[in-house]
């Protein structure tokens, strides 16, 4: 071997060292494994590979040859047009699970990931240096205990659609999403919707986590700190016993902002794929596939065993509808009309209950558009007028009630008996 040069690693220096100690007993068996941190086993492989070859003996066969697990040429480069043709702009991860399911390719998520670096597809992103520090929230213990909530205003069809709004929800326990649902935007009645059909199939969880949007918290100064003025979001969630919590920065619902940008990045990619570009079809594909899919792979198992989600109450059942629905207070007025987003609405001759001028009654608009006015906790009869009626001065009706009183007290009635005894007086005198 005079004049070969052998390139050798520290590590294999050290190791040759060793042995070399070893097969000049200066040190035992036992004492050369420790060192190396080897087994007794291994470290006797090495001593006779050092008596036959020298210095070889400590460096790898395989140095210098190509692995035996090396993908050949002609498949990189059919992998390549299938990456630039189908995943050009999917993560290395991602990529590598649809290609095993789909063109059923098996190729490791790192071995991706330096070829599409390569390539030109993929940039490594740097290590996040952040200065700030956050202390960890730890998660709820119990599946139901937590529900993490929000929407996403995102172009979720690319260009096949105008942009929508995704509706998330994710247990605190399990990182599990519990519901999707795509909607125009983030208002009263789509957060209703959302939540009218999970409670429905899942029961009322223990509490919901959200931000400060105006749906769901009164920001004006006035009302800001005020317990009492709650939105319709609230005053559902309070009829429901399930607490709503608001998060102060987005960083303390990480959870979801964190789902969100996941979603981003693979629900549009799994749209794309299955040729969805509606939010029908794209509600149904979430509910039936994709959210099965992602529970599989990314949910955790809860700190503590059970459910915490409530089910719903006969009671529950019974004013599922008055729940979720818009409710408004307005006064009657005296032509015993009631006026609501520009309509006019003419109370019924005959009520449940004694309704007088200037009362206060419920307006509620349910989520299938339909008009429920209220008073004492009895739904009015109403009849909706098709222009403003005109202004009646002197109205004879001074309350509308069940049945108008025909009967009549006779003169020996408490009422009319000190009446009938004064007319009596008179006639005598």
């Amino acid at each position: 071997m005079t004049g070969e040069s052998i390139t050798m690693t520290q590590k294999e220096l050290s190791r040759y060292e060793v042995i070399k100690r070893l097969i000049k007993d200066e040190i035992n068996g036992t004492e050369a494994a420790l060192e190396l941190n080897l087994s007794i086993r291994q470290t006797k492989r090495l001593k006779a590979g050092v008596k036959k070859l020298g210095i070889l003996g400590v460096i790898h066969k395989n140095r210098g040859k190509s692995s035996n697990r090396k993908i050949p040429d002609k498949n990189i480069e059919k992998l390549k047009q299938v990456v630039n043709k189908e995943y050009h702009d999917f993560g290395p991860t991602f990529a590598s699970e649809k290609l095993a399911e789909i063109q059923k390719i098996k190729i490791s998520k790192e071995k991706l990931r330096q070829l599409m670096i390569n390539w030109g597809l993929w940039k490594p992103k740097p290590r996040k240096v952040n200065n700030q520090y956050r202390r960890w929230r730890p998660r709820k213990e119990y599946y139901g205990q937590m529900e993490q909530f929000d929407g996403s205003y995102h172009k979720w069809f690319e260009d096949r659609a105008p942009a929508c709004c995704l509706l998330a929800s994710i247990d605190d326990a399990q990182g599990k999403i519990t519901k999707l649902r795509f909607v125009d935007w983030e208002g009263v009645k789509a957060a209703f919707t959302f939540w009218k059909k999970y409670v429905e199939e899942q029961g009322k969880p223990v509490s919901i986590y959200l931000d400060r949007h105006s749906t769901y918290k009164q920001n004006q100064k006035s009302v800001f700190d005020d317990p009492e003025a709650l939105t319709q979001f609230e005053r559902a969630m309070k009829d429901l016993d399930i607490e709503v919590i608001h998060a102060y920065s987005p960083q303390s619902k990480g959870r979801i902002e964190r789902l969100f940008e996941t979603l981003q990045d693979r629900l549009i990619k799994e749209l794309r794929l299955a040729g969805i570009n509606n939010k029908k079809e794209a509600n149904e594909f979430a509910q039936k596939v994709f959210i099965p899919k992602f529970n599989a792979k990314f949910a955790v198992l809860p700190f503590k065993p059970g459910n915490l989600h409530r089910p719903l109450t006969d009671t529950d059942k019974k004013n599922l509808d008055r729940i979720f629905s818009v409710q408004n207070n307005r006064v009657v007025n005296n032509d015993f009309t009631v006026r609501y987003k520009r309509r006019w609405f003419q109370l019924g001759k005959k009520q449940p209950t004694l309704v007088l001028k200037k009362d206060k009654v419920t307006i509620e608009e349910r989520l299938n558009g339909q008009i429920f006015i209220s008073l004492k906790g009895k739904y009015l009869s109403y009849q909706l007028l098709p222009k403003r009626p005109e202004k009646i001065i002197n109205i004879p009706i001074i309350g509308l009630t069940r049945n108008k009183a025909r009967w009549k007290p006779p003169l020996n009635h408490p009422w009319k008996r000190s009446f009938a005894f004064f007319q009596k007086s008179i006639n005598k005198n």
